[in-house]
């Protein structure tokens, strides 16, 4: 179970009511919904005609628990900028946690019960590979807009309406993993991915790629999460002798494993190319704390990562609101190392390009705010560019058209609402950050990497 902190409950609570409010807090527990403090902003003297809600739908516990804090800074970071703003259409924005556990049995009982305790959810985000095909329907159902972090393979074949991704699919993740390799000259390839729904789904585009490049497989490793060990896993990759492992194994599984592939390699790291999401500041606190340390670690692991745009015009605005949400949001040791996170990047963007659709159409409904997503992100003729919230409100008040170009830039989406972005080779410092390495990467997608769309 996951604790946070409440939203504050205002005036004396009668001794009658009081085991009518026990029994309500117990079932909030059970259902893993937890609402969180109201977004504060700069502009303490707004008052708001009501409230709309984000819904950060994602695992908070279990294997994949490193994933919903990234979204729920994400959250809490633009919910921030956008009440300072004076909210959306007069309406403060409130982040709820849903936690999934990283398990459709778990998840969609979660969803059903935010539904039946949440009034105006206008957005819901995360959404991971662990349990978007189970959830996604649902928000489609209540025609709730959902941008999700999911790379399933199915969504790139069936369109959702109320489905949209401003991250590629796992098969492009892969294939993005792959070209990292070939920059390395790296020939034997072993492969380590948890069990998980969400880490499986490289596997498959992974050994496609491998192929396509003229490498071999020479270990394929699937980890079970819920372990505490992996000796047998490590062993079969050491003795594999391979050039480099493709991995993702979040949160200390992965510690876990490279530390016992690191000791049965004669304390030798074997270089390692991590999927996105591996750029994790509890990943990267773990791995440098054991035995590994921090040198070793960042001279042999890299990980593929969408291109952060951290010299235009939004970031130093998402810098800022990041590392302010320092000790709202637990499970995170260094908010540094979320500015190039994959899900905080994208779910801020992803949240603006919603408030200011519902600004553009006039209402929070996502069945009549949702076809204005594409028009702001895409730009129309003669639109202007803008970088924030406040920024987008004031030219839509003003009569003008927007395009809004985020912290990961752009975003040009296909016919199944995701967008394919550019890709570069992410390398952590000493200090839990990233940067950029060689070049991009190119526009990876289902079968390679090139220069353009």
């Amino acid at each position: 179970m996951r604790f946070s902190k409440m939203a504050p409950r205002g005036g004396l609570v009668e001794s009658s009511k009081r085991r009518f409010v026990l029994i309500a807090s117990v079932l909030a527990l059970v259902a893993s919904i937890v609402t969180l403090p109201v977004a504060e902003g700069t502009s303490g003297a707004t008052s708001f005609k009501g409230t709309i809600t984000i819904a950060a739908v994602a695992p908070f516990t279990g294997a994949d628990a490193a994933l919903g804090p990234k979204y729920e800074t994400a959250c809490y970071a633009a919910a921030q900028e956008i009440n300072s703003s004076g909210g959306v259409l007069g309406n403060q924005v409130k982040c709820k946690t849903v936690d999934t556990r990283g398990d459709p049995a778990d998840a969609v009982p979660a969803v059903r019960q935010m539904y039946a305790t949440t009034s105006k959810v206008a957005l819901v985000i995360g959404c991971t590979s662990d349990e978007a095909a189970t959830v996604v329907p649902i928000f489609g159902a209540h025609k709730t807009v959902s941008f999700c972090m999911t790379g399933q393979s199915e969504f790139d074949a069936v369109h959702f309406p109320y489905f949209f991704r401003l991250v590629p699919p796992d098969a492009a993740d892969s294939v993005a993993m792959v070209q990292i390799a070939k920059r390395h000259n790296f020939k034997n390839i072993a492969l380590a991915f948890g069990n998980d729904a969400g880490s499986q789904t490289f596997v498959t585009p992974a050994l496609a790629a491998i192929k396509k490049a003229g490498m071999s497989v020479v270990s394929n490793e699937t980890l079970d999460m819920s372990a505490s060990t992996f000796q047998t896993e490590a062993q079969a990759i050491v003795q594999s002798h391979p050039d480099a492992i493709l991995m993702e194994a979040l949160g200390a599984a992965g510690v876990a494993l490279l530390s016992e592939i690191y000791q049965l390699n004669g304390n030798k790291m074997i270089p390692t190319i991590g999927t996105s999401a591996m750029i994790d500041p509890v990943f990267f606190s773990g791995v440098t704390s054991s035995a590994i340390g921090t040198q070793n670690f960042i001279t042999n692991f890299d990980a593929d990562n969408q291109t952060v745009k951290s010299s235009g015009p939004a970031y130093p605005l998402y810098h800022k609101l990041v590392l302010e949400q320092a000790g709202k949001v637990p499970g995170v040791p260094s908010f540094p190392g979320l500015l190039t996170a994959n899900g905080t990047v994208h779910l801020y963007d992803g949240i603006n390009l919603a408030a200011l659709a519902m600004v553009m159409s006039g209402s929070t409904e996502g069945s009549k705010y949702k076809a204005d997503i594409i028009k702001i992100a895409e730009g129309q003729k003669g639109a202007v560019s803008v970088s924030n919230y406040a920024m987008g409100v004031k030219d839509l008040k003003a009569g003008k058209k927007i395009h809004y170009i985020g912290v990961g830039g752009t975003y040009q989406f296909d016919s199944f609402q995701t967008a394919f972005g550019p890709f570069e080779d992410d390398q952590f410092l000493a200090n839990g950050t990233t940067v950029a390495v060689g070049g991009t990467l190119g526009f990876c997608g289902l079968t390679g990497c090139k220069s353009k769309l």
